[in-house]
């Protein structure tokens, strides 16, 4: 099995098991938030924003297509020469393992990635499996 495809499957177990354990088990058609988190060379920093000018329209489509909506990432110095990179994105479809598994098979998500992940660089309490460090919610007003 494919890193990107384990990571995506351990990422929504994770995140299935922590939202039922709260309590919050999501209902058909409920809109799940995800934040996660992820530490950007500071060397590749223009090229990570180059790329993000002008995401293809092919990885944008297949987002879509897997249901996350208001997919947002933000770029900030946390620590003196630390460059860092938070995502927001909501999820509102029916099968966060099935959708996140189907983004991973996408051959143009996969080189869109191939030519991301260079730019990258995970942060050290990251889970096994996991590239961009899932956040937990701890607060929400609508």
């Amino acid at each position: 099995m494919p890193h990107r495809t384990r990571t995506c499957i351990v990422l929504a177990f994770v995140l299935a098991a922590a939202l039922v354990a709260a309590g919050c088990s999501p209902e058909q058609g409920q809109v799940r938030r995800y934040g996660q988190v992820l530490e950007l060379k500071p060397e590749k920093m223009e090229e990570y924003k180059r790329l993000h000018a002008a995401v293809w329209p092919d990885v944008l489509k297949q987002i879509k297509e897997c249901n996350i909506r208001n997919y947002s990432i933000y770029l900030g110095q946390v620590q003196k020469g630390r460059w860092y990179l938070f995502a927001y994105f909501e999820y509102t479809g029916e099968d966060f393992e099935a959708d996140m598994a189907k983004m991973a098979a996408d051959p143009t998500t996969q080189k869109w990635w191939d030519v991301c992940e260079p730019c990258q660089k995970p942060i050290s309490t990251r889970k096994e499996d996991e590239w961009w460090h899932t956040m937990e919610e701890v607060f929400y007003m609508e």
